[in-house]
């Protein structure tokens, strides 16, 4: 099992500017490996359009030829920067291409201030009496405030606006499965962010709603900036401090509401909800975003595995419009009183719904497809016609 362990560090000027260094190497290394692999893509439209295929495939660039081309052509930027870093870079392009062909977006460049993150997968690490030492760039004051469990194999260093954070992924045993002796199914909503299955309610702090006239006021004073001046990019700045403490304040609730859940119940049940899909509409879009419903569901899912207790997820169709009975009660969002003709039973609509997530089966968690993405390797092989590589090229 993986856990990860995230922690404050405090670069000095000098250090900063180094970090703020690697990233943009970091940065380039990634643009020119994708536009490689762009430019083989439209090759190879052109050799398919013209039917000169040697082999009767085309060719591809795959992680193992960018890793050996930079091992001998290292720019003098890059060869300040550890080498196992470099070709995690590239491994990232890897796997961008891999979630393309599984069905995900086409990956983007990387514009400035929009490459915040680098790891260390193996080596060129250390942390030792509340100091991290990175290879090439130096020795970090960190703020550990909490005992880091297992073994450590990947280091990654993230910029957040003006603030560093190293993270730590760390292999730990699994842990004991517990006997289930208490569960609960939740239903997620706007009016009262979940309901439990015994009638408890928990209300949506929406932190952005709060926050959002003085968002509102900074967002104004950006848009009278002059373009590309100084001005604006301290307004800039601004404008993502007042971002940042709104997801820090949801995130932190969602962490406190999840441990919560964990330790009471040993089994929960979530609806596998679309999230994706329900935010499509404008008319609830920022509620919903603004809820965490998602962020919620993962902080509950990770800390059970952890505790090992258990987090499911069920088929949501039909939870808000049937009874506890069976009998079918359509009703439209503006009804919040349950009231079933077949069996009499009066009950506030969202319990009725969490009685019903509790009792129904499980099915796969959020965010499982079923494909492989490995096998999208094969399918640009395997490519007749157009390849997939050039859209959006």
């Amino acid at each position: 099992m993986i856990r990860a362990y995230q922690f404050r560090i405090y670069p000095k000027k000098k250090q900063e500017v180094i970090l703020n260094r690697t990233l943009t190497t970091c940065r380039h290394l990634y643009n020119n490996a994708l536009a490689e692999r762009k430019r083989q893509a439209v090759l190879n439209r052109l050799k398919k359009q013209f039917d000169v295929f040697p082999w009767g495939k085309p060719e591809w660039i795959y992680y193992e030829d960018q890793a050996n081309d930079l091992s001998g052509s290292k720019t003098d930027f890059q060869k300040e920067v550890h080498s196992q870093v470099l070709q995690n870079i590239l491994k990232r392009v890897e796997k961008s291409m891999d979630n393309y062909f599984a069905g995900s977006g086409y990956p983007r460049f990387k514009g400035r201030n929009r490459y915040n993150s680098f790891t260390y997968p193996q080596s060129g690490f250390k942390l030792k009496d509340g100091k991290l030492t990175l290879s090439k760039i130096g020795t970090f004051k960190v703020i550990q405030h909490r005992k880091i469990e297992g073994k450590i194999k990947t280091c990654t260093i993230k910029r957040d606006i003006d603030q560093w954070y190293v993270s730590f992924s760390c292999e730990i045993s699994n842990p004991v499965p517990v006997k289930i002796k208490t569960k609960t199914g939740i239903d997620v909503g706007l009016i009262d962010l979940i309901t439990l299955s015994n009638g408890e309610q928990v209300k949506p702090p929406k932190f952005l709603r709060e926050s959002e006239d003085k968002l509102i006021h900074e967002q104004k004073r950006l848009s009278r900036k002059k373009l590309r001046s100084k001005n604006r990019k301290k307004q800039i700045i601004v404008v993502a401090k007042a971002h940042r403490t709104i997801r820090n304040q949801r995130k932190d609730f969602a962490h406190k509401l999840s441990r919560n859940l964990v330790d009471t119940y040993d089994s929960i049940k979530f609806e596998d909800l679309q999230i994706k899909n329900m935010v499509q509409n404008h008319c609830v879009a920022k509620s919903i975003s603004d809820a965490g419903w998602y962020q919620l569901m993962q902080f509950t899912k990770y800390k059970a595995e952890y505790a090992g207790k258990f987090v499911e997820f069920v088929n949501p169709a039909g939870t808000s419009q049937t009874c506890i009975c069976g009998f079918s009660v359509p009703k439209d969002l503006s009804v919040r009183t349950h009231i079933c003709p077949s069996c009499g039973l009066v009950m506030g609509r969202d319990q009725v719904s969490a009685i019903l997530i509790e009792n129904r089966p499980s099915i796969s968690t959020v965010g499982t497809t079923g494909i492989n993405a490995r096998q999208g390797l094969l399918n640009r092989d395997q490519c007749s016609g157009k390849p997939p590589l050039l859209v959006g090229w």
